[in-house]
């Protein structure tokens, strides 16, 4: 069992793109998970085709599991 945050960002092209964390607590709060995206976005670390990330589009939890686990 794995949490993964997916985080979906707007580029300076216009289009938008996600970046995806694993491994991630299960109770992560909105709160902290924008916290996270707008330190990504101040500290211009990804750059990606459409150029930098420039904005927050939105975020959410995955929860994965493996069957052979069970």
């Amino acid at each position: 069992m794995e949490y993964i945050l997916a985080m979906t960002f707007t580029t300076e092209g216009g289009k938008n793109t996600t970046l995806s964390i694993s491994g991630v607590k299960s109770d992560i709060t909105s709160l902290e998970a924008n916290s996270l995206m707008d330190l990504i976005i101040s500290k211009s670390i990804f750059l990606v085709d459409a150029g930098a990330l420039i904005g927050i589009d939105s975020a959410y939890l995955l929860y994965t599991s493996d069957a052979a686990d069970e």
